[in-house]
């Protein structure tokens, strides 16, 4: 059984893709995840803040969120018009691309890259955070817990588009019904109470004034839970993985996460003000998050409290999945216009982009790592780049209705300039006000990214020019046979086969030995007797041994300096290295044999020229038959 079958599935034809696309059902959970994870962070990070204030603090948290859900409302009537302008997968570096020009395009992409890597690595670790409010004692296991996870979402996703949906919808409808309840009750509880709800389980202590209220201060409140709407410009970036009708399938996806995102904001910010609920400073023993202690205020802490508690820590740790939906894409955009490694424009054996999931995979640990896996320490680098690229969108789509001038588009450009106008001026508050605490990074990060992207485009712009071809094939020139370098190391079934093989390739043929080995005496006299006899009983011209002596004992070393002095000897002809190698039955088995045959074609290809060529001559333990 082949294990990669098991862990990631089989192979999907590329002719089976339409059974990969998806509806809204599966839509809500794939590019939702992070939006309405958000809704578990987004407060508790605004609320983090207000811990200064005690219990005073909490009163501003109603306004603050009015103006946060009234910034998504605007957002989200700006992507309804993206996804229709840009039913391929609109997106901000495409809009930006099309209507900005590549400069605004390559920082739109930079600042996507950023926010997406944020994404992974704050849906997990909040994840795990709300699995340590319930479980304190796992707190000393917080990095660990995020690296599996992250293990397990990127698994997930490298079996395709399809089952993502399937695994992560039990959970996404889990989580909103679990807080949704959680919402009627508590608003039932008020309602029957007078407006003065007491408590299930008892509330943690607020903690006492140590300042008081700022515009500064309310401003930095105001970043923080804006990053409760990172994320809804997923939809956008992923129109192409719904089924027809494509766009209408993927509008009617944003329009519910949008509806149950800004309905969790505002309730969960209700409640948080009326109960009285002060947040708790993270990663500090006794740490509860904010829908932690809402849950028990209003059921206690039996069985619901902990299904709920459940769906948080599944949901956000899952969260991260969005991105894993949509960084691939984006990767693979940026790619087909050479800012990026072509690799990443590659389909895996699941249909997905496997270079951008790994690369996710492996960025996003490196920040769990850096950070300890504790949001709060992430929170203040995330925001920035999505805003960047919900104003560039934005503006983008602006310029695109200026220029089409359909029916309608000065309202349509109304639309959009309102949305442009509002992220952009978020993305100053986010940005002055979360600077100290960390934003700088993503703004060196992005410009730095910008750099790769412009260094990538100018190296394949320099292979083209270079390999650009208008000359003939030179057909009289190929007349003379190329000289054949084979190593050999001692007689075996494998370098039998090497040598014949070089045999057919030219009558010149150099078996070139290195020593001192304990093989070198017997090599000699099996040269004669294996090879020497039976080119000469066939009339023909036997492989030359030749051995280089090698005091220090390098191999690859030597080898590759005498192709180069044959091939600088013999400026008119081709040098051909024939490398016989051992090709393992079991993949375990790569571990129990030297390598150097890889190596050496590794270092040929470095320092060679363009008369140098490299073949492996594939020697199969077992055989392999019938293949």
């Amino acid at each position: 059984m082949n294990i990669l079958d098991v862990v990631v599935g089989k192979p999907i034809k590329t002719s089976d893709e339409r059974a990969e696309q998806i509806g809204p059902a599966q839509g809500i959970p794939i590019f939702g995840l992070d939006a309405l994870s958000s809704a578990a962070y987004g407060p508790e990070a605004a609320l983090s803040l207000l811990i200064p204030l005690g219990l005073a603090g909490v009163h501003y948290i109603l306004p603050i969120s009015a103006a946060i859900v009234t910034l998504l409302v605007i957002v989200y009537f700006s992507y309804r018009q993206t996804i229709a302008a840009y039913p391929s997968g609109g997106g901000s570096y495409t809009v930006a691309r099309f209507n900005l020009g590549p400069s605004a395009a390559l920082l739109a992409a930079a600042a996507l890259l950023a926010d997406y890597i944020l994404t992974a690595a704050v849906g997990i670790s909040a994840g795990v955070g709300a699995l340590v409010s319930a479980v304190p004692s796992l707190l000393p296991h917080t990095v660990s817990l995020c690296i599996g996870i992250l293990i397990v979402v990127t698994i997930l996703n490298l079996r395709g588009v399809r089952d993502a949906g399937l695994v992560f919808a039990v959970p996404t409808y889990l989580f909103v019904g679990t807080l949704l309840v959680t919402i009627v009750a508590g608003v039932a509880r008020v309602l029957l109470s007078g407006g003065h709800p007491v408590p299930v389980a008892p509330l943690p202590v607020a903690p006492h004034i140590t300042e008081t209220v700022s515009y500064w201060l309310l401003l930095k409140v105001f970043a923080s839970g804006c990053t409760a709407l990172t994320g809804v410009e997923a939809v956008s970036n992923g129109v192409k993985a719904f089924r027809e009708p494509a766009v209408d399938n993927a509008r009617r996806t944003l329009t519910v996460i949008i509806f149950l995102l800004a309905l969790l904001l505002a309730g969960i910010s209700y409640l948080v003000n009326v109960y009285g609920i002060a947040a708790t400073d993270p990663g500090q023993a006794g740490y509860q998050s904010v829908l932690s202690m809402l849950s028990a205020a209003v059921f206690g802490k039996g069985v619901f409290y902990y299904l709920t508690m459940g769906s948080i820590l599944f949901v956000l740790s899952l969260s991260a999945n969005t991105a894993f939906a949509d960084f691939p894409r984006l990767c693979r955009a940026i790619a087909q216009n050479n800012y990026l490694p072509h690799a990443f424009g590659y389909r895996g054996r699941r249909l997905v982009y496997t270079y951008g999931i790994v690369a996710l995979a492996v960025m996003s640990a490196g920040l769990l790592f850096l950070f300890g896996g504790v949001t709060d320490r992430l929170i203040p680098l995330y925001a920035v780049g999505a805003f960047l690229a919900f104003t560039l969108s934005q503006a983008g789509m602006v310029v695109h209705w200026r220029r089409n001038r359909g029916p309608g588009w000065v309202k349509s450009a109304a639309v959009n300039g309102i949305g442009a106008l509002v992220t952009g001026v978020t993305v100053a508050v986010v940005l002055v006000a979360k600077f100290a605490d960390g934003a700088w990074i993503t703004l060196l990060f992005i410009p730095l990214t910008i750099g790769l992207f412009v260094s990538v485009r100018r190296h394949y712009h320099s292979v083209k020019m270079l390999s650009a071809c208008k000359v003939p094939v030179n057909a009289a020139g190929l007349s003379e046979a190329p000289i054949v370098v084979i190593p050999v190391e001692h007689w075996s079934d494998i370098m039998r086969q090497g040598i014949e093989f070089a045999a057919r390739l030219s009558p010149e043929v150099i078996a070139l030995h290195v020593e001192p080995n304990e093989h070198s005496e017997l090599l000699v006299s099996d040269w004669d007797h294996y090879v020497e006899r039976p080119f000469h009983a066939a009339g023909k011209v036997p492989p030359r041994l030749h051995v280089i002596p090698s005091p220090y004992r390098f191999v690859i070393v030597p080898i590759v300096q005498f192709v180069l002095d044959v091939a600088k000897t013999n400026p008119g002809r081709t040098v051909i290295v024939v490398i016989p190698e051992l090709v393992e039955d079991k993949w375990y088995e790569y571990f129990l044999h030297n390598q150097r045959a890889r190596l050496l074609e590794w270092v040929l290809l470095t320092r060679g020229n363009e008369r140098i060529f490299t073949v492996t001559a594939p020697w199969y333990v077992g055989g392999r038959p019938g293949k």
